[in-house]
């Protein structure tokens, strides 16, 4: 491995994921390139852009545009004959199409860079990694879109007859997955963080209150794996992003520019402590 070997986990966190396109703009200055991206909901979709060869500057933009139609449009037709029985409360047309634009047909194997995405088999509960070995022809559209299938929120995503659902509900920074894929050090970018108190008004409503309820379970497993951790060195890297809602669309550029500028902040306070090489601590 070269002196700057490292696998970069992104988590899940809904828009709050934007800020992982701000990661690979302070990563992309600073000539890191990781030899593996990890990926759990947006942190797979942002993933899958990089790993697709989409211009850094192209994916800020792109998601400077997008708007909450973009993403979601509410299953009416389902909740009303189905009531109960519906799959989830918001349609999966409009995040299919957004996926797709992203990253087209391409399975694994046409990726560009390596990724893993991180899913969980709704029926076994067990953990999928799609991208390892025997998982690679796989369109990445399908993996990604299970990644991002909050349950009751996204419907779950079939795949080769199984149904599959975001990893986050077992490992929302999958830094696990990344200790068996590789023996490098890893750069973990945790936007889950849920200390800011929400103001009544975002916790109104079945939608709001569950989603809240997640950021809550998902930040608590964090903490949990990371007070337990014992594998490679981590570079913990967490943006100031509490104060953002899961799915607020108004501040994607501020996510964006706090993505990279905790990264660089992590970078220097590593070099700052000793180390010329901010990952040679690491390697």
């Amino acid at each position: 491995m070269s002196a700057h070997s490292f696998t970069l986990v992104l988590s899940g966190g809904g828009l709050k994921g934007l800020a992982h396109i701000g990661v690979f703009q302070a990563l992309e200055e600073r000539g890191l390139v990781p030899d593996l991206v990890v990926g759990s909901s947006m942190g797979s979709l942002v993933g899958a852009a990089w790993a697709a060869g989409i211009p850094v500057a192209d994916m800020a933009s792109r998601a400077l545009l997008v708007r909450r139609r973009h993403v979601f449009q509410v299953a009416h037709v389902d909740m009303a004959l189905r009531r109960l029985l519906a799959p989830a409360i918001y349609r999966r047309e409009p995040l299919d199409l957004l996926i797709g634009e992203l990253v087209g047909d391409r399975t694994f194997n046409d990726l560009a860079r390596p990724l893993l995405v991180n899913s969980v088999d709704l029926h076994s509960g067990r953990q999928v990694l799609w991208g390892l070995p025997g998982r690679r022809s796989v369109r990445v559209a399908d993996a990604v879109f299970a990644s991002c299938a909050l349950p009751g929120i996204f419907p779950p995503r079939n795949i080769d007859g199984r149904m599959y659902i975001d990893g986050a509900v077992v490992e929302n920074l999958p830094i696990h997955v990344a200790a068996t894929a590789s023996k490098g050090p890893v750069v973990a970018v945790n936007v889950a963080a849920t200390s800011v108190e929400r103001a009544a008004h975002e916790t109104q409503g079945f939608a709001a209150t569950y989603i809240r309820g997640l950021e809550i379970v998902m930040q608590a497993q964090i903490e949990g794996h990371l007070a337990r951790w014992d594998g490679p060195p981590i570079l913990l890297v967490e943006p100031r992003v509490a104060h953002v809602g899961m799915f607020s669309f108004y501040h994607t550029r501020e996510l964006i520019d706090e993505g990279y500028r905790a990264t660089l902040a992590a970078l220097d306070a590593r070099t700052i402590a000793g180390q010329g090489d901010p990952l040679a601590v690491a390697s």
